[in-house]
């Protein structure tokens, strides 16, 4: 892989959930992901096997584990190993989130490869 530089403005964003956009940078072993988080979004209970890392940058976001709610405001962030099941909801305000994954989400880039 060459080095690459983007703005994340540049970059296609995909929908994650009803009212959760995000604009993923991809590299061989990890990959980042902005996540734009409209007024009051939810993300459903879910997991998967790759360790997730997130700062929230903007807004409210709460990351639901194992039944009790962690709200996390700018420059606070969390480390979710993987397996882990969560959910996430957003503030009133919206919420712009980034968060890593290793290793790369192959669902995350299919589906914006893809268009979708």
């Amino acid at each position: 892989m060459e080095p690459r530089f983007i703005h994340f403005d540049d970059v296609r964003s995909f929908e994650l959930a009803r009212g959760v956009t995000g604009r993923p940078l991809f590299g061989e072993g990890a990959m980042l992901n902005l996540i734009d988080f409209e007024p009051g979004a939810v993300v459903p209970l879910h997991s998967h096997p790759h360790e997730q890392l997130g700062v929230v940058l903007r807004g409210v976001q709460a990351l639901i584990v194992d039944g009790v709610r962690h709200e996390l405001g700018p420059m606070e962030g969390y480390v979710l190993p993987g397996g882990v099941e969560h959910a996430a909801e957003c503030g009133p305000d919206g919420a712009l989130v980034l968060d890593v994954f290793r290793p790369v989400r192959d669902d995350y880039k299919e589906r914006w490869e893809s268009g979708l």
